[in-house]
């Protein structure tokens, strides 16, 4: 099977001014009154299928995908606006990656999946939709999973609400996880 290429030159543009207006500003544009989307949630109230945020601890939280890849994608991160993991202490760290073992048990109660994907995108250019603040995505997968909506339409279908999603997830949170 060959590679095929999609020239879409016009994007270049795109990208530089986005970068340069990220660069100059700031402002991934998820930012609103000068806090961004992740603190917005953060700072709501405790966890809510209104805020989305399925479990939080005093470092770090987990909110639910608002543009999921699949029913029940969340997001890790911790409760700090860093911009890398390299810039947590030790005590976040450790909340981060045991909240993050939580996640990865409460999607498996929860969906059963045939498989996870757990991963960053560390940057704009590494994909990050909200660069400034970071998170991790933990995610269901089942054999299959990529039907012909995917294929032929290039649109995900998500067959569960935020709303049942976010039951699911916080029912099946770990105590103390």
């Amino acid at each position: 099977m060959s590679l095929e290429q999609l020239w879409a030159g016009w994007r270049h543009e795109y990208v530089q001014a986005a970068s340069a207006a990220e660069r100059a500003t700031g402002d991934p544009g998820s930012y609103r009154g000068g806090q961004c989307v992740f603190c917005r949630i953060v700072s709501s109230g405790p966890p809510s299928a209104d805020n989305g945020m399925v479990w939080r601890d005093e470092l770090s939280f987990a909110v639910l995908n608002a543009y999921p890849y699949a029913s029940g994608h969340l997001l890790v991160m911790p409760v700090r606006h860093v911009e890398g993991l390299d810039q947590l202490d030790t005590e976040e760290s450790a909340s981060l990656w045991a909240a993050t073992r939580a996640a990865l048990r409460a999607i498996t109660v929860a969906y059963e999946p045939d498989g996870l994907n757990m991963g960053a995108n560390l940057g704009r250019a590494a994909g990050a939709g909200i660069p400034k603040h970071v998170h991790l995505h933990v995610l269901p997968r089942w054999s299959g999973d990529t039907n012909f909506m995917t294929t032929v339409a290039g649109a995900r279908v998500i067959p569960e609400s935020l709303d049942a999603s976010w039951r699911r997830l916080h029912d099946a949170w770990p105590p103390g996880g």
